[in-house]
Parts: structure tokens; C-alpha cells; sequence
């Protein structure tokens, strides 16, 4: 891809910022939200190429359950077979191009909307009707959806369009100890929803990993529980991913271990754990529950934002009857975080595009957008050099 003089600016001052030390840093050149051709550098070099969640296994737990997810323009739905295991297909239909599912459902099979073929839970046509008379034995040749490929890891579902993308498990292995000590395999999925933004989707991802802003853009929400001074980062810089903890003391609402959680000790029964895999999935992973946001840019000024809400089974089990008063208040509660956020991210969006905008340098809170920058200039400048020596050659 030939790239503008403005564009090129654009990610030199990226790499600038990626190295240099954070106490030294400023954030990364405004222009990077907005502009069209860092957008399409983006679909290119990390959505087409990189690993995305689309949700928890839990989000699916019964055969034929599926949800739905787009990768770089490319529908596809994540379903549970009958046997159980968990695959991705392209959601469109081999006829006429039609979407075959939308949102979220259960199914015995798949019908399309439009001429009916109809397709088993594994993506084989086994109904096209009206197709017998060009060839009696068109349903059985073996027309089958394009498969998405897909990994389940500490129970994430994560799929990508690249054949040659590491094994998620390598990506994460040195995340798996932060993460795996929770369990959240076993956390009960109870919310999953799906939002539009008006904003860039890496100012969202930002707004994720850091805490400065919690005190401040969260005071009525969660920022009431938001020890500062609790908070820790990895002493390493990873490749695909960071993370921070924090603690949670008695006057949290949520975030601290359930009286019948037997497995976590010590720290970590009031610790929570905030990692961001890269590009777009992050989420807050408390002893006693686990909430997420995962992205889908729409373009330079809309991202897709799935939340989805998932707790403890302890914890699930201790609410008895109580549980759908519980999950009321609990998505009215998170309604309001993330009304909160929308508000901030949207507000930022719009100052990054005005003429006088300017990086501004980094609090030591901030550390994990410094890491993100870092993981920016790898795929948008790292990989175009690769590719012009490889042009060269």
C-alpha cells in the first residue's frame, strides 16, 4: 500500500512515540484517529492478520447456540455443535450471498432468509430446494460454508482470517498465570450486548487500559473503588498483549472472592486483574465476576462495541432467587460505567479531530497505552518495512 505524505507523518511520529521511554513519551500524533489511510493500513496489517474475540464459550453453552461477528468486512457465526465443540463459519450463504444469521440464537440447523438452502450446525448444505432439477444429486456433493478458524483459550473464543497467525495459547502463554488462577473458564455468562460508538476504536482501547481517568470520568461508578495506588503493571513489554491489578478493599460493591470460593487465596481474593489482548479485546476479571468489551471498527468515526457481563459460579449460585434482581441492578450499574465512557471516548474523538489538538505526555498510570502505541508502530511500520524489502528482493 503507497502511502500519502500525511499518512507517512502520521506514522513516523507513531514510531517516535513507541521509542521513547514513558516518562519521556508523548501520546501518539492526533491525525492517527482520523485519518482513512491509517484506517485501511489497520484492516490490512492487524484486523485481517490478528486474533479477535468474539465472545466467552460461556456466551454459547448449549449445542447449536451462536453468535454472530465480522471480521475486516467478513460476517461469520461462532456456533456449538452437537458434539459439543465450538467452530466459526462464514456467514454467508453459498447461493446468493445472502447473511444467514443475525445476533444471537439457537438452531437445529440454518436457513437462509432467502431461497432456503439450508445448512447442519458443522456448515454442509443439506437442503437446496429447486436445485434437483440442474442436477438430482446437488445437495450431496459435499457444499459446505467457508470455516473461520477458531481457538478456545482460558474459555475465550478467539478467530482470525490468517492461516499462518501463532497458536493463541503461544501468543498468551506468559498472560495464561494472571488469568488462569481465576478460573473463568467456569464463570456463568448472564449479559451479552452490542452498542455503536461514535468514536475511534484504538481511543476506546486506550480508555480501557488506563486508570488515570477512573476518579475522575467513573467518581459515581467504579472509580469510588478504584485504589490508585494499588495499581501494578508486568516489569516486561509483550507482543501481543499487557495487563494491570489492582485491589478492591470492604467498601467495593464488586470485586472481592465470594465466601464459598475455596481456590483463590491470600491477595488475590480481593485482586482483580485487567489484561488487553491486542488488537481489541479487553476485560476486568474479579474474583467474583468478569466483564468485557471487544471491538469492531466501523470506520474512522464508529466503532461496534460488544459488552458482555459474566460471574463467578460461586457467586452465581450464592444469589438464588435473588438473581435476576441481581442482574438488573448489576447491567443498570455497568449501563452507567459505560455511559460513562461513551461520553469520554466520544468527547475525545471529536477533540483529536479539531486543528489544534497535540499529544500530551503520559501519567505512569497511562504505562499500557504506551504498550499499545509500542504494539501499534510493530504492525503499521515494522511490517510495511518487511514489506518493501520483500518488494526490494
Amino acid at each position: 500500500m503507497i502511502l500519502s505524505a500525511h499518512a507517512e507523518e502520521i506514522l513516523k511520529g507513531l514510531h517516535q512515540v513507541a521509542g521513547s521511554a514513558l516518562d519521556e513519551a508523548f501520546t501518539v500524533p492526533p491525525a492517527i484517529y482520523g485519518d482513512p489511510e491509517i484506517a485501511q493500513l489497520e484492516t490490512e496489517r492487524i484486523f485481517r492478520t490478528e486474533w479477535l474475540c468474539p465472545g466467552l464459550a460461556a456466551d454459547i453453552p448449549n449445542p447449536g447456540d451462536y453468535i454472530t461477528w465480522e471480521i475486516a468486512g467478513q460476517p461469520i457465526y461462532v456456533i456449538r455443535g452437537q458434539d459439543g465443540a465450538i467452530h466459526s463459519y462464514a456467514n454467508v450463504c453459498l447461493h446468493r450471498m445472502m447473511t444467514l444469521l443475525r445476533d444471537r440464537g439457537n438452531c437445529k440447523r440454518i436457513i437462509c432468509p432467502y431461497h432456503g438452502w439450508t445448512y447442519d450446525t458443522e456448515g454442509k448444505v443439506i437442503g437446496a430446494g429447486h436445485m434437483g432439477g440442474r442436477d438430482p444429486e446437488f445437495d450431496k456433493k459435499g457444499y459446505r460454508l467457508p470455516q473461520i478458524r477458531t481457538e478456545i483459550w482460558q474459555g475465550w473464543i478467539y478467530v482470525t482470517l490468517n492461516a499462518k497467525a501463532p497458536p493463541v495459547a503461544l501468543l498468551l502463554a506468559e498472560l495464561e498465570p494472571e488469568v488462569g488462577r481465576y478460573r473463568l473458564d467456569r464463570y456463568v455468562s448472564v449479559a451479552l450486548q452490542d452498542h455503536l460508538w461514535n468514536t475511534n476504536w484504538k481511543l476506546l482501547t486506550e480508555n480501557f487500559m488506563e486508570g488515570y481517568h477512573l476518579p475522575v470520568a467513573h467518581r459515581e461508578t467504579v472509580g469510588a473503588w478504584m485504589p490508585v495506588d494499588s495499581v501494578k503493571f508486568p516489569e516486561k513489554v509483550y507482543e501481543a498483549f499487557t495487563w494491570q491489578t489492582f485491589e478492591k478493599d470492604e467498601t467495593a460493591k464488586y470485586g472481592r472472592a465470594h465466601p464459598d470460593n475455596k481456590h483463590l487465596e491470600g491477595k488475590w481474593r480481593y485482586t482483580t486483574v485487567m489484561p488487553t489482548v491486542f488488537p481489541t479485546h479487553m476485560y476486568v476479571l474479579a474474583p467474583d465476576h468478569m466483564w468485557y468489551l471487544s471491538l469492531r471498527p466501523k470506520d474512522v468515526d464508529h466503532v461496534h462495541v460488544r459488552f458482555g457481563l459474566a460471574v463467578a459460579p460461586e457467586a452465581y449460585e450464592g444469589l438464588g432467587d435473588k438473581r435476576q434482581e441481581w442482574l438488573e441492578a448489576t447491567l443498570k450499574f455497568f449501563d452507567k460505567v459505560n455511559a460513562e465512557d461513551k461520553f469520554v471516548v466520544e468527547g475525545i474523538h471529536r477533540g483529536s479531530n479539531s486543528p489544534l489538538a497535540r499529544p500530551g505526555p503520559f501519567s505512569w498510570l497511562e504505562r499500557e497505552i504506551h504498550d499499545f502505541a509500542r504494539y501499534l508502530d510493530r504492525r503499521l511500520n515494522s511490517e510495511a518495512k518487511a514489506e518493501a524489502r520483500i518488494a526490494a528482493e
